[in-house]
């Protein structure tokens, strides 16, 4: 008895019959670890924006193959969740924050499934899915079209080279528009994009789909819509369906020879040519076969499932290489054979890491030979040697243990200490690495700390494992704030880590906004004479310097300088250590707001000693003293960083992006664009960046992005220095009347 069959008896079963069958539906799966050929097996990722449908679609995928035995909703009323959303802050937010793996059978193919996040915020999570994926279902909302995740997922898709299908889901909701989302996946994408379905009504009148290829109209019919019901295309929409094939034919015959060759001798087209070409057109991309249906109303699912069999690529149609490392040389590339025959050495790629209930799991994907369980594996990179002790196939957070993993399988490992990007070979001396996956730089940070000193320890275990999870999740100290700082993609991401760190370790963490590495300099030159005498009786301390401390030229204006200018035995030589590290030890920490002092020459030139009572200790504190004279007769400013920051975002908003930066005080260097996108290059004080983030998100529709990286130190506004000697102050318990004027 098939799955499908077994599924279709769900109408007429009670739920106890039901269950039982589905039972028997899951013992096919049993079949999954058998060795099957290259021709049988896809790796598919589902990606999209936001809210499109991903996790929705690939419940039902899972349930109309047997994979599960119900269906829950995202977020829904049962407080179930669905099933790829296996984290508890998933299914309370109902978003997908982690990339899920899963595997499941349609009509005795193999089908590995990755459901990725859609929030920009987890951006990595989807970069190293695709990284290792054949083929992708690009989904897209009928109502939102093509949204600002939507062509960051295109990009991803375009920079490793993975065909797709296009899905447009939500055909039920109010205002769904399957026209204008193809419309704007050619202008917007630049896809060469056409319908091979069409929606049989619209909104609450969805009844099923029109097979352009096939030419049949298909209904979804019985509970959950399980039977398919073939029919021809109804009357009045025959004309249109018509029309859409021809659109199809052409866009396809505009990208493959064969068809385009019937195309033109006006031979006629039968199904099997439009599939061979869909096919073909699909794996080079390009051509993108649009399908349609409302996978929350069950309907164009089983239709997608065919598809994904017909036209996405098995592992054997899809070119993977590796670098050959040679010493003095370039590396080379090296093309990896997938057959399932286990003749050539073992490859794989380590694209994901967690921590699981025994320790690290290793996602891998095997792209050539075999692995099984007991064999020893070695990471190209540390030369490490692993004995395998259990291989693992994921559906969620279940695992399913299999004895031998070949080309083309995506499984785990327990216990392999390696890094995101890692290759893993069963002959060490191939000194084969792969491609390593692409990780944007983080774009926000902000201070962290625990809320509960004494949970510093799981603090430490909670951020150690995430940063090894997560490679755009990063963790430093600032000595020069004195402040913990973790960065990110976006404020959502930081919070989830921070609240993930409260219900996984028992560490409530604070966040706030990071403190800035402001510096204190002078403005102009300043002598100093100072006397550091202590003679009470006993042994007593003398020193005296002489000398001038002045401005380093601006792009010296991080550094502290030490000159010694002295001539003769007033200083003696031994001393002069002293006197320098007095004037650095001052320079750690300002007078002016506690910051750190920079851009400053002191200038030793003359001074006095005694015979007994002076050392190098009275030095060091008469050169503190000296730096202390200055700070109260010299003139005093205070630096800020200055970023060069680099903004990209479609043209449309480019007025808005130069009115913000220029309210941030931001100074614009140049802009230049290209293909309705433009860049925008200015210098913008570090201190006016924070929240930049959101309001550029906000106010571009979630479609602009933007790099920046430290340019050098400026003097800042008055208005700034201000607020900042008055904070100090404040803190430090100095009464405001007794401010000393500066500059």
């Amino acid at each position: 008895m098939t799955i499908l069959t077994s599924l279709r008896l769900l109408t007429s079963y009670s739920r106890s019959t039901a269950a039982h069958v589905l039972k028997q539906g899951f013992c096919s799966h049993a079949k999954f670890a058998e060795h099957k050929k290259l021709e049988k097996i896809r790796n598919i990722g589902i990606s999209a924006h936001i809210d499109s449908g991903k996790t929705t679609l690939t419940e039902r995928i899972l349930f109309y193959t047997g994979r599960i035995a119900h269906m829950h909703e995202v977020k829904g009323k049962d407080n179930v969740g669905a099933t790829m959303d296996s984290m508890e802050l998933e299914k309370q937010r109902g978003i997908t924050i982690q990339s899920a793996a899963t595997y499941t059978i349609w009509k005795e193919n193999n089908i590995n499934i990755i459901d990725t996040p859609g929030h920009v915020d987890f951006t990595v999570e989807v970069e190293r899915a695709l990284r290792v994926l054949d083929g992708a279902i690009l989904v897209l909302c009928a109502v939102g079209g093509v949204q600002s995740q939507t062509l960051t997922v295109n990009r991803q898709m375009k920079r490793y080279n993975v065909p797709c299908l296009a899905f447009i889901n939500k055909l039920d909701r109010t205002g769904s528009n399957p026209d204008r989302v193809l419309s704007q996946m050619r202008s917007k994408l630049q896809h060469n994009a056409a319908f091979i379905q069409l929606p049989i009504g619209l909104e609450s009148d969805c009844k099923g789909i029109v097979d352009l290829v096939s030419e049949k109209a298909i209904y979804f019919e019985g509970d959950l819509g399980m039977q398919l019901r073939i029919d021809e295309i109804p009357t009045d929409m025959k004309e249109e369906a018509k029309e859409r094939r021809q659109e199809m034919i052409e866009h396809i015959s505009n990208v493959d020879e064969t068809l385009g060759e019937l195309f033109l001798e006006e031979k006629s087209i039968t199904e099997d040519d439009l599939k061979g070409a869909i096919r073909r057109s699909c794996i080079k991309r390009s051509f993108t076969p649009v399908l349609v249906g409302t996978a929350l109303k069950n309907k164009g699912i089983q239709t997608l499932l065919n598809a994904i069999l017909d036209y996405l690529p098995n592992p054997g149609e899809v070119e993977n290489t590796a670098l050959v490392e040679k010493e003095g040389k370039e590396a080379e590339k090296v093309v990896l054979n997938p057959a399932r025959d286990g003749k050539d050495p073992f490859v794989a790629l380590a694209f994901k890491l967690e921590a699981g209930r025994f320790g690290q799991l290793t996602y891998m994907r095997c792209y050539q030979g075999v692995l099984r369980k007991g064999e020893n594996i070695f990471n190209t990179r540390t030369n490490k040697k692993v004995r395998i002790a259990r291989l693992v196939r994921l559906h969620s957070n279940n695992m399913e243990d299999v004895n031998e993993v070949y080309a083309g399988d995506i499984f785990a490992l327990f216990g392999v200490d390696c890094a995101s990007g890692d290759t893993f070979v069963t002959n060490p001396k191939l000194e084969l690495s792969m491609e390593s996956i692409f990780v944007p730089e983080p774009v926000v940070s902000m201070a962290i700390k625990p809320t509960n000193p004494k949970d510093r320890d799981n603090f430490a275990k909670a951020v150690a494992r995430f940063t090894k999870e997560d490679p755009t999740f990063r963790f430093q100290y600032d000595p020069d704030v004195k402040e913990t700082l973790v960065s990110g993609m976006g404020e959502l991401h930081l919070e989830i880590y921070a609240q993930r760190m409260e219900r996984e370790y028992g560490c409530p963490v604070t966040l706030g906004k990071p403190k800035v590495a402001f510096r204190e300099t002078l403005i102009a030159p300043c002598e100093f004479d100072y006397l550091h005498k202590k003679q009470s009786g006993g042994s007593g301390q003398y020193a005296r310097v002489i000398g001038l401390m002045e401005p380093l030229p601006a792009h010296l204006n991080t550094t502290l300088e030490f000159a010694d200018e002295t001539v003769g035995t007033n200083v003696p030589k031994q001393f002069v250590p002293g006197v320098e590290r007095g004037y650095r030890q001052m320079g750690e920490k300002g007078l002016l707001t506690g910051h750190k002092l920079s851009g400053i020459k002191f200038r030793l030139k003359d001074g006095g000693h005694h015979i007994v009572d002076s050392s190098e200790l009275a030095f060091n504190l008469a050169a503190q003293g000296a730096v202390r004279e200055v700070f109260e007769s010299g003139s005093w400013q205070i630096l800020e960083p200055i970023m060069l920051v680099e903004v990209t975002a479609p043209e449309e908003f480019q007025g808005t992006v130069i009115g913000q930066l220029n309210k941030r005080h931001g100074i614009i260097t140049g802009t230049d664009g290209s293909e309705g996108w433009f860049t925008v290059y200015a210098e913008v004080p570090l201190n006016d960046m924070f929240g930049y983030a959101g309001e550029l998100r906000s106010s571009t529709q979630g479609k602009g992005e933007f790099s920046m990286d430290y340019s050098r130190y400026s003097p800042c506004m008055p208005d700034v220095q201000e607020k900042l000697i008055r904070e100090y102050q404040e803190s430090m318990g100095i009464a405001t009347d007794k401010k000393k004027k500066k500059n």
